[in-house]
């Protein structure tokens, strides 16, 4: 919950559901990790289970280099966030055999809030078939950009979840993406199709950072 904290080389993991899937208990949310205050950065760290493994709660945060692994809305909360150059790591396994996981689940709870999920330069992989991402709250919003998205990927990309017939409030978007799973012929029709402008705004460090603590911090 502390404000401008700086962690490196650091390993969190909730052993309750594996995190591969060797676990007899049943599957439930079990957080491996929540961060909840702001200016905090990540450098090479690992953060592992099965669902809800990163609770990404509030405040501005960034993650460098870092491995996120579990199969159900395992980055999920309000916090806004850049996830740059980091492995996003789908465990079908810990998942119950024919179905989907889903790597994110964002908190925005309306079209004013600032905050929101942005993977830059990241690789998705694992084994099973997994979405990018299904709404927590309302106005959900979601970005990969220039990441390497492979097969584990499912064609539609999103589902909508709990905001079924209000998908346009919701920002669920990618550009540049590369790789097996980055074809978007079959991504679900309402995926935002995002401007040079928001492209640019969302993927700049001064999305979570405008007074420069980024800088100031030790790595």
């Amino acid at each position: 919950m502390a404000d401008n904290v700086v962690v490196s080389h650091i390993t969190f993991v909730n052993s309750y559901n594996g995190p591969y899937g060797n676990s007899k208990n049943p599957r439930v949310p079990a957080v491996a990790a929540m961060i909840g205050g702001d200016k905090t950065s990540f450098y090479r760290c690992r953060f592992s289970g099965v669902q809800d493994t990163l609770w990404d709660d509030q405040g501005r945060h960034y993650f460098n280099r870092c491995t996120i692994e579990g199969a159900v809305d395992f980055i999920f909360g309000t916090g806004q966030s850049i996830y740059e150059n980091c492995v996003i790591h789908f465990v079908g396994n810990g998942i119950e055999a024919g179905l989907s996981g889903f790597i994110t689940a964002q908190g925005r709870t309306n079209p004013n809030d600032a905050n929101g999920f942005v993977f830059k330069k990241c690789i998705v992989l694992g084994t099973g078939t997994t979405y990018l991402g299904r709404p927590w709250r309302n106005y959900a919003r979601v970005f990969f950009y220039n990441s390497n998205l492979t097969n584990v990927i499912q064609p539609q990309g999103w589902t909508s979840w709990n905001a079924v017939g209000r998908e346009h409030q919701l920002t669920f978007a990618e550009h540049g993406c590369y790789g097996a799973g980055s074809d978007t012929s079959d991504r679900v029709s309402w995926e935002k199709k995002l401007s040079t402008k928001e492209v640019n705004k969302l993927t700049s460090i001064a999305f979570i950072d405008t007074e420069g603590w980024l800088r100031k911090q030790p790595k």
